[in-house]
């Protein structure tokens, strides 16, 4: 069984504020998706995010209700 990593006080103004704003950069650019953080021993080590474009189809536009 691997030990367990031992446990890290955050630090209040240290790396963690550059990922956070990171995310929050592509949260507010985001209309549809997903971010993704990757997380390994602790640590920030990947974001990932995901745009989804979305088209209205035909029967959504005209608002009639499927027969």
């Amino acid at each position: 069984m691997k030990p367990k990593a031992p446990e890290r006080a955050p630090s209040p103004d240290g790396p963690k504020a550059d990922w956070v704003e990171v995310v929050r950069t592509k949260v507010e650019a985001l209309r549809f998706g997903s971010i993704q953080i990757i997380v390994h021993e602790g640590r920030v080590t990947q974001i990932e995010s995901l745009e989804k474009t979305r088209f209205n189809s035909p029967r959504d536009e005209s608002g009639a209700n499927p027969p």
